[in-house]
């Protein structure tokens, strides 16, 4: 059978924890810190996260559940992994696998660029701190040469973990990583509790404002939720290939998408009172039309602002906060650039640090070609990838799990690290979840 296919020398992570801290790590990106704040506070604060809540349990967790499944069983890449579950439909399964694996190759290579800015922040907030202002400005204004170089600077650094390996690369660095993540985010977040202003942004991010609960902001928290667990770019399936068979995968992806969603409420605890720090010191926080600035501008243009208004208190505080961005988006970029290094090494016979060289490589590339054609090429790639692909990959795995997949292929499987689940409620509604309402959910999302 295709499941066993993959090599018995396969790489695998060595412990729960080890997982846990990789698959979290993915989930947990730049949308986490920059996205969810806003997007909460501008939607009705602790209404929109009671929504996102329901919505992280309602659609994200069962098909976080299904993408790990097919994962393990197949025990291989995501092309192999769908083939072992689509018996009847292998050329299907195949250009499932490629699709995701190129649609993820395109997220990397924007990720990288934004990513490569961050680079830039954070040492141009430490040139700051010694008063080398002209390299400073230099390296936080937008140029080409510059995006060029700091985007070159974060795939050379993302290549080198996801070089070594699952064990010694991916899972020996999430380890690292996301504790720290964890420590800065609560130093930074406990330091902005004690300036003026804050209050009002925790008013505005915990105070529920009832008015906002429309359909419009049920949608928009499901579309949070399954952004937020990297569901769609085979990222999941992938790790999920790399699981042992004891592995208890309703109980792991529980604890995935709870600290996912941990940190996205944090990282709420944090931006949202920052905000209000940074009016209070003369900073503007809102557009034209009223709205919260939010995304890029609020990463690149207001907190930096903020941070010049506090002196050298400031930078060192801007330090730490563009380090806490640059660990939650390599995390990210080390788990997709992992997708197409898989599939090179199964499908093609390819040494790890070979197809690290040439995928990362051509990546770069398309990166560089990107960064040549900004106004172009960012903002549709941007689109291609988040807007239509991912909601659509997302929707055909759900399928193939629901309906495709044999019912009792899957139980055996999830029996193996959880012998009683085949009495369980989850046994009883997961299945019929997946099958049913995860499709419909779906199609919500990408329709939004």
């Amino acid at each position: 059978m295709v499941a066993n296919m993959a090599s018995g020398s396969r790489g695998q992570f060595t412990s729960r924890f080890g997982f846990i801290m990789a698959a979290a790590g993915s989930a947990v990106g730049l949308g986490n810190v920059w996205g969810f704040p806003t997007q909460a506070a501008s939607n009705g604060g602790a209404v929109f996260l009671l929504v996102y809540l329901c919505m992280v349990f309602l659609l994200a967790y069962p098909m976080l559940v299904a993408e790990l499944t097919i994962g393990r069983y197949g025990q291989s890449n995501p092309i192999r992994a769908f083939r072992s579950v689509w018996l009847q439909g292998k050329w299907g399964a195949i250009l499932l696998g490629v699709i995701g694996m190129v649609v993820v190759s395109l997220i990397l290579s924007f990720y990288a660029i934004v990513a490569g800015w961050l680079v830039g922040s954070l040492f141009g907030s430490g040139l700051t701190l010694i008063g080398a202002d002209s390299a400073s400005q230099w390296l936080t204004s937008f140029s080409t040469e510059r995006n060029l170089i700091l985007m070159v600077s974060f795939m050379v650094l993302t290549m080198f973990v996801v070089r070594n390996g699952v064990a010694n690369g991916i899972e020996k660095w999430s380890t690292r990583l996301m504790p720290l993540l964890f420590v800065l985010f609560g130093l930074l977040t406990v330091y902005i509790f004690t300036q003026e202003g804050a209050l009002d942004g925790l008013k505005m991010y915990l105070v529920p404002d009832l008015s906002h609960f429309t359909p419009d902001v049920v949608v928009s928290a499901m579309g949070q939720a399954f952004f937020s667990l990297s569901l769609g770019v085979c990222v999941m399936t992938t790790y999920g290939s790399y699981l042992n068979k004891e592995a208890n995968l309703p109980k792991t992806a529980a604890q995935v998408a709870l600290i996912d969603t941990g940190v996205a409420f944090i990282a709420g605890l944090m931006v949202l009172p920052a905000m209000f720090v940074a009016k209070h010191n003369g900073v503007e926080i809102f557009s034209p039309s009223g709205e919260l600035l939010n995304s890029d501008t609020l990463v690149f243009t207001v907190l930096p602002a903020m941070f010049d208004t506090m002196g050298a208190v400031g930078a060192v505080i801007g330090i730490i906060f563009f380090l806490l961005m640059i660990i939650a988006a390599l995390t990210s970029s080390i788990s997709m650039l992992e997708v197409p290094v898989a599939c090179a090494v199964e499908e093609l016979q390819q040494k790890r640090s070979s197809a690290v060289l040439w995928i990362g490589g051509l990546v770069t590339i398309i990166s560089g070609v990107i960064v040549l054609n900004f106004s172009s090429l960012f903002g549709l790639v941007i689109n291609f990838t988040t807007v239509y692909s991912q909601p659509i990959i997302a929707l055909l795995i759900t399928l193939i799990a629901g309906w495709i997949w044999n019912r009792n292929q899957i139980l055996l499987e999830l029996k193996q690290g959880c012998p009683e689940i085949e009495n369980s409620l989850f046994w009883k509604i997961w299945p019929w979840y997946v099958r049913l309402v995860c499709p419909v959910l779906m199609l919500m999302v990408f329709f939004a």
